[in-house]
């Protein structure tokens, strides 16, 4: 009679007590659930009494519970640029999760994090990182972006690193010298008086909502009569318009910072064109958005990347449809749909309520008055908006008459990209 060649078959681990946090799962690990979902803390096999678990689940668990990335029990000898870039990103989620974070930030920062990554080597400890390390990087940065990007990317990157030290994952901050600077303010306003002013024209946005189609037509007033952005428009919920007191009441994402915008005759006119005409949402969660593409998704979001386990991108509809508005009105230059909010503050501006302006714009007033500052009148924000719309349309007033009227079809009708 021969002896089996088969393995004994492992001992059946048990909880060692009825209140042991942690359960063993008939895949051979002790786990524990967290907002529905499994984490495992090791192998049941070599360790059925959960000695070995029950020290990592307390180790691991506080930061799980904040939504973050448990650091390394040695994380202070193996912080690798993978590992921080990882925990970073885990923290950053939590917060996007929590609506703390816009979709463009995390997807910022996720950018940023496969360039340190692909940059830096993703092994190579964060603690070895030496000056001459981000000098190469800057150089090879400059290389492919203007001075506005590289300054963005720059300080995102510090932010990445900073985290390190601020996590305790090393035990001292990164010295990135003084080649990792970022472009001087000199250097950037020589490369803006370079670039030219990113203004429009009056007549040339009259022609923009002339060949603009519905949703874009109303994206592009809400753009010059209240100085929205891109993640301002996609953003924009139904419940934030006022269609009775034709008013808009909605927090710039960016800031939090409270908006109370007058919307002129055409702006609430578009608004009620483009709501009709709305796709069907594709998820519950945007059924309330006053925008929705063609596909029923926002404009403005963060989605995995196809065939890239784990990346995300940003996706931008409304920068991609009106740059090719542009394009086609040949209207040239360095100039965006976010243009359309510098045409606002510097128009605005000439109203001679800059008070008023930033209250609209949804600026952060650092000052001592705006501490004690409790409202602004209705009249105040009214008279800004109404001379942006005399600039723009030629009025006579609030009700006086538009030059340029709205063309056949395009209020009630026309397609989303």
């Amino acid at each position: 009679m021969t002896k089996s060649s088969r393995s004994p078959a492992p001992v059946k681990a048990v909880k060692p007590y009825p209140k042991f946090p942690l359960t063993p799962h008939p895949s051979g690990r002790w786990c524990k659930k967290l907002r529905g979902k499994l984490v495992y803390f090791g192998k049941t096999n070599g360790d059925p009494n959960g000695t070995a678990a029950l020290e990592r689940f307390e180790h691991d668990w506080p930061y799980l519970l904040d939504g973050r990335t448990p650091p390394q029990p040695d994380a202070m000898d193996s912080c690798t640029v993978k590992y921080l870039v990882n925990s970073f990103l885990t923290s950053k989620k939590a917060k996007l999760d929590n609506g703390e974070l816009s979709p463009r930030s995390f997807a910022d920062y996720f950018a940023i994090c496969g360039v340190l990554v692909d940059k830096l080597g993703r092994d190579k400890r964060v603690d070895e990182l030496r000056p001459e390390d981000f000098a190469a990087l800057r150089s090879n940065l400059a290389k492919t972006w203007g001075h506005v990007r590289l300054r963005n990317e720059v300080n995102r990157a510090r932010v990445v690193l900073k985290f390190a030290f601020d996590q305790r994952l090393i035990d001292r901050p990164v010295h990135f010298g003084q080649s990792f600077d970022r472009p001087s303010a000199k250097t950037l306003r020589k490369a803006r008086q370079k670039a030219g002013p990113r203004l429009f024209e009056p007549d040339e946005v009259r022609r923009i909502l002339y060949a603009a189609d519905v949703q874009l037509r109303a994206m592009t007033l809400l753009g010059i009569n209240a100085g929205f952005g891109n993640s301002d428009v996609a953003g924009l919920p139904k419940s934030a318009v006022d269609f009775a007191g034709a008013w808009l009441s909605f927090p710039r994402p960016k800031t939090g910072i409270p908006r109370r915008v007058p919307l002129w005759p055409e702006t609430r006119r578009a608004l009620e064109a483009a709501i009709a005409a709305r796709p069907a949402t594709k998820e519950s969660v945007d059924e309330g958005l006053v925008f929705l593409t063609r596909a029923g998704a926002p404009w403005v979001r963060v989605q995995a990347k196809r065939g890239d386990m784990g990346a995300v991108v940003a996706l931008d509809a409304i920068s991609q449809r009106f740059a090719r508005l542009l394009k086609s009105l040949d209207i040239n230059g360095h100039r965006n749909f976010y243009t359309l909010r510098h045409v606002f503050e510097t128009i605005a501006g000439e109203a001679k309520d800059q008070i008023a302006v930033d209250a609209i714009m949804g600026h952060v007033d650092p000052s001592m008055g705006a501490q004690y500052r409790e409202r602004i009148s209705d009249d105040r924000l009214r008279a800004v908006v109404e001379h942006v719309r005399g600039w723009l349309f030629n009025t006579s007033g609030p009700a006086g008459p538009v030059s340029a009227p709205e063309p056949e079809g395009v209020a009630a009708g026309g397609n989303s990209p």
